[in-house]
């Protein structure tokens, strides 16, 4: 049982009847004891297996141990036989038939437990009437018994269906606020990257850039004079630092994803940006995908970088970046024909050093978001990658 508020109310009801119907039990041994008949020792005996058998429910009745009605309504006939053939011996056994009606109404539903209950009264009835002969009492307390027990039970059930309910509300509620979390703090951490970006463009970059102009202007005014080796490599060295700053804030400042999403900063990109540099990149996301925030801005980071790395070495004209999602799985790929390159030769060690993360920012990326990077390729044939996610993976 998932446990909820409710939990110790259920267990209350499932100790008493079981306590109920083990005093029951005793009390028709006891009768059987105190009031000899010739069928005592059966009636004895009768009543130990009946405990017995009871007791076999705990173990039949475990949750996820059967998957079929079977066994328990067949542990329900065996219970139920035992107590027919005890009530035929004693009369006093006609007061387990109301533990009995919980049984019933338990495993056999609404329907056929409530039958079951109205024909296990009348057989107790009958039996009482053979019993002591046939009185009001006999005939209408079995009865009132039998309503009470059937009113007590829907109940119960009523009572078990809400709190079901009321738990998987609160699952969806704590999900939600989880998201909630996830979402506030992905929008802290592109606010923090856009801070850090501001400061560097506003204090570093903005101060390299200075000491670039002034070394330059420095550098023309007397081109001949001696130290101007040094002042020229001092601007170079000024120019590299400001280029490192502005790739610093490009990689800081948050992608600027439109109404339209995803496809809609894709485009725009390739329109404004990557057309204006000789390679024709068409784009096939639908505007109509809902993805989580996180996801497109990965996405879109990943389609920023691979679009650079084919337009600075594939040598290609044109590429496409497609978006496929089958349920929670997405594949986005991106695919260019230009000269492609070998695989391994970015894991190997070389003393060449480029100006982007390239592949190992892209793959650390993935990792992040617990997907698979998937790269083909090889020299003079194209490069096709491709990025596995899950759309309910949180990063």
């Amino acid at each position: 049982m998932v446990h909820t508020a409710l939990t110790p109310v259920f267990v209350g009801l499932r100790t008493g009847l079981h306590a109920l119907f083990v005093a029951l039990t005793i009390l028709v041994i006891v009768r059987a004891v105190v009031a000899p008949t010739d069928a005592s020792v059966i009636v004895f005996v009768l009543s130990v297996a009946l405990l017995v058998t009871y007791g076999l429910g705990a173990v039949i009745g475990r949750p996820g141990r059967f998957r079929s009605r079977f066994p328990r309504q067949s542990w329900l006939a065996v219970l139920t036989f035992e107590w027919v053939a005890l009530l035929w011996l004693i009369p006093e056994a006609a007061y387990l038939v109301f533990p009995l009606f919980f049984l019933y109404l338990h495993l056999l539903g609404r329907w056929r437990g409530s039958a079951a209950i109205l024909v296990s009264t009348i057989v107790a009835i009958c039996t009482l009437g053979v019993h002591g002969g046939w009185t009001v009492g006999g005939v209408v307390g079995p009865f009132i018994g039998a309503g009470v027990a059937l009113l007590i039970g829907l109940a119960y059930q009523a009572l078990a269906r809400e709190a079901e309910q009321r738990e998987a509300l609160m699952r969806d509620l704590i999900n939600t606020r989880g998201q909630l979390a996830a979402t506030e703090r992905e929008a802290g951490v592109l606010a923090e990257r856009a801070r850090l970006a501001r400061e560097i463009h506003d204090t570093l970059a903005q101060g390299l850039s200075s000491i670039q102009m002034l070394l330059h202007a420095a550098e023309r005014t007397d081109p001949d004079r001696p130290g101007v080796e040094h002042i020229r490599l001092a601007r170079e060295t000024a120019a590299a630092n400001l280029a490192d700053a502005r790739r610093f804030i490009r990689e800081l400042t948050p992608p600027q994803l439109d109404d339209q999403g995803l496809g809609g900063a894709l485009r725009r990109l390739a329109h404004t940006q990557w057309s204006t540099r000789g390679l024709d990149v068409n784009v096939r996301v639908s505007d109509s995908v809902a993805l989580p925030m996180h996801l497109q801005t990965a996405l879109l980071r990943i389609a920023q970088g691979a679009i650079a790395n084919v337009i600075q070495h594939a040598h290609a004209t044109t590429a496409t970046i497609t978006l496929a999602i089958d349920r929670d799985e997405l594949c986005f790929t991106i695919v260019d024909d230009g000269t492609g390159f070998d695989p391994l030769l970015p894991t190997r060690n070389t003393p060449e050093k480029t100006d982007s993360f390239g592949l190992q920012a892209t793959q650390e990326r993935v990792q992040q978001l617990g997907g698979t990077l998937t790269i083909d390729t090889a020299p003079g044939r194209g490069t096709t990658l491709a990025v596995n996610l899950s759309r309910t993976e949180t990063p």
